[in-house]
């Protein structure tokens, strides 16, 4: 069973972030939802408040099969701020374990050098902070084991890409069929 840690601050995108902890947990992955903000209520960029089901510093993450970042403002910055999630996302990617970033989260991964030589996608507006990234306009762009995606519209796509490399196309089908995701 695959290990998936979702990062959530507050001013995080709600649903780029439940959108993954939802169809991987379909998938079957051990999916946690993991706050860095020190508290398991996280409030959303949207008012939204949401129970995380960890805290960041109680957990190793050795385990760890995917990292992902969900976008929205503030939120992205409280990710970029945060030393033991940024030297994790390091770690995680030197080690050639996947990493992945959504809407404005990639430049989270560009600031960190993580991007350096591959093709990556964001947000509009945000091109600029994917430093070394070749920028691409796909939905979903993987290059290696960085996955990055450009927005809420994206995230079902996203997912689904997602699982596909932790479960193969198969999985990804058919996690696409039971939700009625009709592209």
């Amino acid at each position: 069973m695959a290990k998936v840690y979702v990062f959530t601050a507050d001013g995080f995108e709600e649903i780029e972030g439940l959108t993954v902890v939802d169809l991987f947990r379909r998938a079957g992955a051990q999916t946690q939802m993991v706050s860095i903000s020190g508290s398991l209520t996280v409030k959303g960029s949207h008012g939204i408040e949401l129970k995380a089901d960890q805290l960041f510093e109680d957990i190793d993450f050795q385990d760890a099969d995917l990292l992902v970042l969900p976008g929205g403002m503030p939120g992205t910055k409280h990710l970029a701020a945060h030393p033991g999630l940024c030297d994790l996302l390091k770690a995680q990617a030197a080690a050639g374990k996947r990493v992945a970033a959504i809407c404005a989260a990639p430049s989270v991964l560009g600031q960190l050098g993580i991007l350096e030589g591959r093709k990556a996608v964001c947000y509009p507006g945000f091109e600029d902070m994917l430093t070394g990234a070749s920028v691409s306009t796909k939905e979903v762009e993987t290059d290696g084991n960085v996955t990055t995606s450009r927005g809420l519209g994206t995230a079902i796509p996203f997912a689904l890409e997602l699982i596909s490399q932790l479960y193969g196309e198969e999985k990804a089908e058919e996690i696409k069929k039971s939700v009625i995701y009709m592209q």
